[in-house]
């Protein structure tokens, strides 16, 4: 097992309820530690930069209005195999497919508001990290 990073956030539809506590609960339960976090409002050239690689997407400019509707939740996940610990712990896309104990299974309404985000690859763990975190914010 490696010690690795992976960006985590937090989706608006999450924090407009007052679960993000909870979700952290569940990521560092799951054995991941969070080594860096901010709350804040995405601005449009944000999300669309963010979302990027999803602009020739259909569900694009949703995706973008969604992601600015209120305040996110950026975190830095660290540990043994992060990125794939991650994902276990979120859960399939679709809340529906989710399973039991995951956070998208307890937290997720539909495709889009499913609660988080996570990498999908060390390569967009780096990147998606250095979008929201300079080197000095990450402690641990």
């Amino acid at each position: 097992m490696a010690a690795e990073r992976t960006l985590s956030i937090i989706k608006p539809d999450a924090t407009a309820r007052n679960v993000t506590g909870k979700i952290i609960a569940m990521f560092e339960e799951g054995g991941l530690q969070v080594v860096a976090q901010k709350r804040l409002h995405l601005t449009k050239t944000m999300a669309e930069q963010f979302y990027a690689v999803h602009a020739e997407r259909s569900f694009y400019d949703e995706l973008v209005e969604y992601m600015t509707s209120g305040p996110v939740v950026a975190q830095v996940l660290e540990g043994d195999n992060a990125i794939a610990r991650n994902r276990e712990i979120m859960g399939a896309t679709n809340p529906a497919n989710a399973a039991e104990g995951t956070v998208r299974h307890a937290f997720g309404q539909n495709v889009q508001e499913n609660a988080v985000h996570g990498s999908d690859s060390p390569e967009n763990a780096a990147k998606e990290i250095k979008f929201f975190f300079s080197d000095i914010e990450i402690v641990g």
